[in-house]
């Protein structure tokens, strides 16, 4: 079966064939390094891995990029509210990121390039867009792009540049021909410390936000790449003036296909700080283990709005759960390749096969568990493990999930288990059924089979 991917720029599914045969450029927006990542970061970072991570289960060498924006008015901003040098602010949350997505089980990207380390190659591009006529500077010392110049404005949004202007809100300023342009180029200011100057040919100053994604794409992955990946927040403005930018330039199409993850919601409205519907990744990782919130993340499909809440994270845990009891039921032999000639292997990849379908795929996983328990078979337990390992999950110790979160330690716990059991086989239920009580009241719930007793933790 061929892989579809949902291109936003053409607005359908369409097959995945690399420009490069073997091997699939990517460039996926990321981080503005001022704060702690949040949940909505979390959702695109881990859309993305599962992407990555398919393209090469598919035999694919996979070139993947994921830029730091490390020099924008927010981070300038926070550096001066804080009394810290702007490179100390970004290196230290740069930190807090890789800390957050690798618990998360995020793959490190092949590529992190910073903004700041690409100055010159933005200019370049600046130069290139002034001598076609798609760019001006102004008296005030900026450069913007004129977007009208550019016939293919619109075209990733589905709009025009009268209906965009219409629709959004723009920044309205005196050295603009049109309200839609946007800066390439930022003067210096007064106000601002001499780390965020460059020198330039027009003068000190430093990039807008959207020129440093199509240089560093560029930079590194050529004119044209196969996939440019983001939130669905990114689509207008900041992807549509990259296109504008880059293929301004270049002449030629900047990516073969858009993909734009979907919007995080707490009940029913768009997370915001605004809003104060905020959670950080880790404030979530505070309450629940990574691997849940992963789990989490990948039942919904990437492109469709995702509800979070508590109830939602617990409902996922419980789930993961009866993954892992089937692995700690029937330990797993060795770590043998999958073969995807298997029928629940071929199922599980024609999921991910439409789309990247993860609710699909981990509903395979499911089947698989239940056939684990049913028929015993350590291969199929392998099978279970192998193919939730393409998902980022499944890797760990089955036990040490099963029971972790209780508030007691396992000597404890083998301890009470022992007395309620000498309470049943005296007939003291009433003792029996309050040792069981007390366990729970501690994260512990008991399960009673013809074999024994066994436990695991409730979180």
């Amino acid at each position: 079966m061929t892989l579809r991917i949902h291109n936003t720029l053409t607005r359908a599914l369409e097959p995945f064939a690399p420009i490069e045969p073997g091997h699939a450029r990517m460039y996926v927006c990321g981080m503005t390094v001022y704060d702690l990542c949040h949940i909505g970061h979390a959702r695109s970072a881990v859309a993305f891995d599962v992407a990555r991570r398919w393209l090469q289960a598919r035999g694919l060498r996979v070139t993947f990029v994921r830029n730091i924006t490390d020099i924008d008015d927010k981070i300038i901003r926070r550096a001066l509210e804080n009394g810290e040098p702007i490179g100390q602010l970004t290196a230290r949350m740069i930190a807090e990121m890789y800390r957050d997505f690798d618990a998360l089980g995020v793959l490190r990207p092949d590529h992190d390039p910073r903004a700041t380390d690409y100055i010159p190659q933005m200019l370049d591009l600046v130069g290139r867009l002034q001598d076609k006529g798609l760019a001006y500077a102004t008296p005030g010392g900026d450069v913007n792009y004129a977007v009208r110049q550019f016939p293919g404005y619109g075209k990733l949004s589905g709009k025009t540049p009268d209906e965009l202007r219409a629709g959004s809100r723009v920044d309205i300023s005196e050295d603009k021909r049109d309200p839609l342009d946007f800066a390439l180029w930022k003067a210096a200011k007064p106000s601002e410390p001499d780390e965020v100057q460059w020198p330039s040919p027009y003068g000190l100053g430093r990039p807008g936000w959207h020129l440093e994604c199509s240089a560093m794409s560029c930079a590194l992955l050529g004119e044209t790449f196969d996939i440019h990946g983001g939130g669905a927040d990114l689509q207008f403005p900041h992807h549509e003036n990259e296109i504008a930018q880059s293929e301004g330039a270049s002449g030629a199409p900047l990516a073969r296909c858009w993909m734009h993850n979907g919007f995080v919601n707490i009940d029913g409205e768009k997370m915001s700080k605004s809003l104060d519907n905020f959670f950080t990744i880790r404030d979530v990782l505070q309450v629940f283990d990574a691997e849940t919130v992963r789990f989490f993340l990948l039942r919904t499909h990437y492109r469709s709005p995702l509800n979070y809440s508590d109830v939602h994270l617990q409902d996922a845990r419980a789930a993961l759960k009866r993954l892992y009891t089937a692995l700690e039921s029937v330990p797993p032999q060795g770590a043998a390749p999958v073969d995807w000639a298997h029928p629940v292997a071929a199922r599980f990849a024609a999921a991910l096969d439409e789309d990247f379908g993860t609710p699909e795929a981990v509903a395979v996983l499911f089947d698989l568990a239940s056939v684990v328990n049913r028929e015993r078979k350590p291969q199929d337990a392998g099978l279970l493990k192998a193919l939730g390992g393409v998902l980022g999950l499944l890797q760990g110790d089955a036990r040490a999930f099963l029971r972790a979160g209780s508030t007691l330690g396992e000597a404890e716990i083998a301890a009470r288990i022992q007395a309620r059991a000498a309470a049943k086989k005296a007939g003291k239920f009433a003792e029996a059924d309050r040792i069981r009580a007390e366990l729970l009241a501690a994260g512990v719930t008991l399960k009673d089979s013809p074999a024994g007793t066994t436990w695991e933790a409730v979180r």
